[in-house]
Order: structure tokens, then C-alpha cells, then sequence
């Protein structure tokens, strides 16, 4: 599969990109929005990490490329970046957070929908961890009833790796959400139709933490940290198949892949609205929500100070 990368934003590309080609697809160009970097940044990535081209315009990408891969930090881009690739029939793989309010939420679902192959997200989804306890005999390990799973820096560029972490163990189907106050960082509650509850903790702390879960079934109680150095290709050895047409089968359903943001946005509406519970039911599009732009540009000043 010939796939383009656009936005070279985060740290993602540089770690991805051998990564994809160990898994056989070829890396054929990159655009950069400048968004973080400087001009002349995406010239130097392309000479360090052997790609042939950057484009000047997407547009110059969409006929060259199977796939996109979308590394914006400023997610409210994502759809407009996503969309001259979708309606070209290409896959898209947009890295987290897959977008901040309903409205491009509600795009990427019609998008899929009508058939478009979209996927990505955190890799906290894939976590191996947390695939190799599923993998063992549910009469030995129980059914989780509850989970906590937390991380630190932010609530929602990084608190979205946990919202994730806690639906790959718990799977998806949340019906409410809560938040439960603010102590040092935010305590949120999701809870299933079945009883079943997850507890998450996100949000700026003293310093930095892993990813980390403790499950509790009816037979047993275990505790980890995710690896941070297996995520990256637990994710692409998950989603990049598809996207590469080797399968019809999704690494998840769209309802799935869009439901750690989901929940996000309503534990947003949540602690806007005196800490009451929301159902996902009741988000709305007049409801906002997390301002890509804005991170976008802290991201940039602390990059370049």
C-alpha cells in the first residue's frame, strides 16, 4: 500500500514510519501544514527518513497514495484534511484524537457508512496488555464488572489514550457518563445498561505517569502498565490491513471506533453542567467541545519556545 503522510505535528511519524514499512507498505510522500514546525521542516523529515517527495497540496497527494495518515495536533482539522482522500475513494487513518466535537464525529460515521475505510485512534485500544488478558479463558480470569484506567498530562489529547485503554477491556456499548469532581487531576465514571462501571482519572498531574489499569472480575483482581514501546505497531499491525483492502473486516465498527471521544465530550458536558450524569443519547452538536486550534498552538510554543 503507498501511503502519504500529512502533518508531521507530533512525534508519531518519525516512529511510525519504520514501522509501516516492516509491515510491507511503502511511505511514497509528506505534507505539512505548519502548524507546529517551521517552513523547511517537512523537506528535512522527508531527507531523514528517505521519503521521495513532499507535496505542496494535498490535492498533489490524493492521485499517489492509497492511504493518508493524519498526525494533526489541531483535530478540528481533520475532516477537511480527511475529505478530498475520502471522497477520492482512499483510507484515511487518522491518529487520536480522531476529532473534539460531535459534528466531525457525526461526519466520520457517515463517511463509514457509505464506505469509506477509515480507522485509527489511540493505540491504547490495541494496548497488548490488555489483548494477551482477554486472550486467557474467561473461566479463569472472569468477566470485568469494573475497571479503573488512568494517564496524566492532559484531559483529552493524552486523556484520550485512557477513555480508550478502559473500552478495549470493558468493550464498548457506554451508556452514561459522569464526572465525579476534581482532585488533583479529573475522576470520571462511565457506566454499561448491564450495571457494569469503569472509573478513569485524566488530566495535568505533578508529573508525568503511565498508562495503567486494574480490572476486577468475580474471580481474580490485576493491575498493569501498557508498554509504551509495543503500542505503535499493535495499532498499525491492527488497523493497517484493512485500510490496505487485505480485509473487509474492521479493526472496529465505526460506532466503537468513535466512542472514546464520545465519552470524552460528554464527561466535558458533565463537568460544564454541575457534574451531572449525560447520556451519550443526549450529546448534541450545539454542545461544543474540545478546541483543537488552542492545543494546537500550546503544543507549538512549547516545541519552540
Amino acid at each position: 500500500m503507498r501511503i502519504g503522510i500529512v502533518d508531521l505535528d507530533t512525534s508519531h511519524p518519525q516512529n511510525w514510519v519504520p514501522i509501516e514499512r516492516e509491515l510491507g507498505h511503502e511511505v511514497v510522500g509528506v505534507w505539512d501544514g505548519g502548524a507546529v514546525h517551521p517552513p523547511g521542516y517537512a523537506e528535512r523529515f522527508a531527507r531523514e527518513h528517505n521519503i521521495s517527495r513532499v507535496y505542496a497540496t494535498l490535492e498533489e497527494m490524493v492521485d499517489e497514495v492509497d492511504c493518508a495518515i493524519l498526525h494533526a495536533c489541531n483535530w478540528d482539522t481533520h475532516i477537511a484534511k480527511a475529505r478530498p482522500f475520502i471522497q477520492a475513494g482512499k483510507a484515511v487513518l487518522i491518529d487520536k484524537p480522531l476529532a473534539g466535537n460531535l459534528r466531525d464525529l457525526n461526519q466520520l460515521r457517515c463517511w463509514a457508512q457509505a464506505g469509506a475505510r477509515i480507522a485509527g485512534g489511540s493505540s491504547l485500544r490495541f494496548c497488548p496488555e490488555t489483548r494477551d488478558w482477554l486472550a486467557r479463558p474467561v473461566g479463569e480470569r472472569g468477566m470485568p464488572h469494573t475497571a479503573l484506567c488512568g494517564c496524566a498530562v492532559d484531559e483529552f489529547n493524552y486523556g484520550i489514550h485512557a477513555y480508550a485503554m478502559l473500552l478495549g477491556i470493558m468493550g464498548s456499548g457506554v451508556e452514561s457518563v459522569q464526572h465525579l469532581g476534581q482532585g488533583v487531576q479529573r475522576r470520571i465514571r462511565l457506566s454499561w445498561p448491564d450495571g457494569r462501571m469503569g472509573l478513569l482519572i485524566v488530566g495535568a498531574a505533578a508529573a508525568w505517569m503511565p498508562f495503567y489499569a486494574t480490572i476486577v472480575t468475580e474471580k481474580s483482581v490485576i493491575q498493569y502498565q501498557a508498554d509504551p514501546s509495543k503500542l505503535y505497531r499493535a495499532l498499525l499491525e491492527a488497523v493497517l490491513p484493512y485500510l490496505a483492502g487485505e480485509t473487509d473486516q474492521p479493526p472496529l465498527p465505526i460506532d466503537a471506533l468513535l466512542e472514546p471521544e464520545l465519552c470524552a465530550l460528554a464527561a466535558r458536558k458533565s463537568w460544564l453542567e454541575g457534574d451531572r450524569e449525560v447520556l451519550l443519547a443526549e450529546l448534541c452538536e450545539a454542545d461544543g467541545g474540545y478546541d483543537g486550534g488552542a492545543f494546537a498552538e500550546e503544543y507549538r510554543r512549547a516545541r519552540y519556545p
